[in-house]
């Protein structure tokens, strides 16, 4: 995996092939900060990084200029790398969170203007999310919500669902307040 852009634009980072994840891949990433880079200004952004993984997500807000970078991971191997790479990288703006996801939006009272949640496919409880952020109002008045999953997967009965965008088996869902 690669950072597209900004300030470590073009750094390659490999990540050990014993995490269980299943990062972002480059060309999905591009087009979704192609897509926020029209619509944010990055500086100053505060970002909610759910199941964070390799932190792959978070390296990229980082290096674009997002003020405040939250990285959520329960798996230590995961949340050990986040916290490495950042460190190495001198990303000083990740904070890296050890926790359940849903541990963690339960007792969270932080609003954030972009939470992005990459669950692993199978998780049947990601439908639960947009309920989480809505309910618990965690994003601020322009804020927007992006779920990464199988493009199987549809959140279009949901009020706060605004668009998808397909990429190979990959999909976006964007939802705003």
């Amino acid at each position: 995996m690669r950072i597209i852009g900004g300030q470590q634009g073009g750094i390659i980072i490999q990540a050990p092939t014993n995490l269980p994840v299943r990062p972002t891949t480059d060309r999905a990433k591009e087009s979704l900060f192609n897509i926020l880079q029209n619509r944010y200004d990055f500086e100053n952004l505060s970002v909610l990084d759910l199941f964070a993984g390799t932190g792959n997500i978070s390296y990229e807000f980082a290096s674009r200029g997002a003020s405040e970078i939250y990285s959520v991971d329960e798996n230590a191997n995961c949340v050990k790398f986040i916290k490495a790479t950042a460190q190495k990288l001198k990303f000083e703006n990740i904070q890296v969170i050890k926790q359940d996801v849903f541990s963690f939006l339960h007792t969270c009272t932080n609003q954030y203007d972009i939470i992005f949640g990459d669950a692993p496919y199978a998780l049947t409880r990601m439908l639960e999310i947009p309920s989480f952020v809505f309910n618990k109002n965690l994003l601020k008045a322009s804020g927007v919500l992006i779920l990464e999953h199988a493009s199987a997967l549809k959140f279009n009965h949901i009020a706060q669902f605004k668009e998808e965008r397909v990429y190979g088996q990959s999909c976006f869902s964007f939802f705003y307040v």
